[in-house]
């Protein structure tokens, strides 16, 4: 581990803008809005991204480079079990329980040269939220990339920790309208609705390359690639029966432990496979081997105010698209998407989206959608912002 020398002072001559996020996505989980974002930004930034511990997971305990972002693991009050009860609500017991983590962030922060007041932060993990609030800084924002409150075992205190950060931002970016109206923001607090993007050529150039793990799978493919955890098991197995000479490959990591094992209703049928997380880098090769790429989300508050980036990257592709109807940008990509309002319909829709030969309208959508676009304003947004407040 190479710790930059430039600290402090001296430091603002090279990176006038330096940015530390808080975020609660680890850097080398699951490509996220936040790495593609991020690692577009020019080279006059310096940015150091915190992610959260997690069971099961690699970490980064000393501080990695990837491209020009700095990543540490610091674990927080995320990664406290809940099952030890009640005992988390004692406003307290949460402050001492916290504070190695405290320390630990300071301590990097401070050792990579991120601890001058002239700093920028950023937040998309709310269990830091109360803490980050007091962090002085230039510029302060929020990225409301999910409905944060809304995850399965989000505590009851979590809310208090958002909307003390919210009170003190002076600059928001918001996935949706949606999720933007539900935000307790002061008055005058400027919000960005920023979406989700893609890398067009990653995805959209031919890969000769097939999987080998495919290699054995006969028929055609109906595919999913994204996070396992919010997929609709019982959509996906009433496909899988009502289509048995159909293939369904699923394609991601999931942030339940043993998530496959658990699923009784789709690990047992013959024509649904599992391969777990598959590298960015390689994914293209097997999205471009899919038939059919399938959406099959669940509907609910959190992901109703979703902004799935997976839409654009099957359309890149050119692959046709098969999505439940489960937020607004789907809504938007209806002219190139097949969108179904019940389990039903979907089963039913999976030949007439198979049919489908609009590549290039597909690929134009994809094309509206790029990360470059997206990372240049989120850029510019900041460096407005941040300039703004040095008057």
């Amino acid at each position: 581990m190479n710790l930059p020398s430039d600290r402090g002072a001296t430091r603002s001559q090279f990176s006038p803008f330096r940015l530390v996020w808080f975020s609660e996505i680890q850097w080398d989980f699951l490509s996220t809005r936040k790495q593609r974002l991020l690692a577009r930004f020019p080279e006059n930034w310096s940015i150091l991204f915190i992610e959260p511990f997690a069971l099961g997971r690699s970490h980064h305990w000393f501080p990695v480079k990837r491209g020009r972002v700095w990543v540490v693991t610091v674990p927080f009050l995320k990664s406290v079990p809940y099952r030890i009860g009640r005992l988390l609500d004692i406003t307290l017991l949460r402050g001492l329980l916290s504070l190695p983590g405290i320390l630990l962030m300071l301590f990097w922060v401070t050792m990579l040269g991120f601890g001058s007041s002239n700093r920028i932060i950023g937040l998309s993990n709310v269990y830091w939220g109360r803490v980050v609030a007091l962090l002085p800084c230039r510029l302060r924002f929020y990225d409301a990339n999910d409905d944060h409150l809304a995850f399965p075992g989000s505590p009851p205190w979590l809310k208090g920790s958002l909307d003390r950060y919210l009170s003190r931002v002076h600059l928001v970016f918001s996935v949706s309208r949606e999720l933007t109206s539900q935000l307790k923001l002061p008055t005058g607090v400027r919000t960005v609705e920023l979406g989700n993007g893609v890398e067009f050529s990653h995805f959209a150039v031919p890969r000769a390359d097939k999987p080998v793990a495919l290699s054995g799978i006969k028929g055609k493919i109906l595919g999913y690639a994204g996070a396992m955890d919010w997929i609709d098991t019982a959509l996906i197995a009433a496909t899988a029966s009502a289509w048995p000479a159909y293939q369904i490959v699923l394609l991601g990591p999931a942030y339940e432990r043993e998530w496959w094992n658990k699923q009784e209703l789709i690990n047992a049928l013959p024509n649904v496979h599992y391969f777990g997380k598959i590298d960015y880098e390689e994914l293209p090769a097997w999205v471009q081997r899919f038939d059919l790429a399938l959406m099959p989300l669940l509907s609910n508050r959190l992901k109703g105010v979703s902004h799935p980036n997976k839409l654009y990257e099957y359309t890149a592709v050119g692959v046709p698209v098969l999505s439940m109807n489960y937020c607004s940008a789907v809504e938007r990509a209806r002219e190139v998407v097949h969108i179904a309002q019940s389990h039903e319909e979907f089963v039913r829709m999976v030949p007439e989206a198979l049919a489908d030969r609009r590549v290039d309208a597909r690929q134009a959508f994809a094309r509206q959608h790029s990360w470059d676009t997206l990372a240049a304003t989120m850029e510019q947004e900041l460096r407005s912002a941040f300039l703004e407040r040095c008057l």
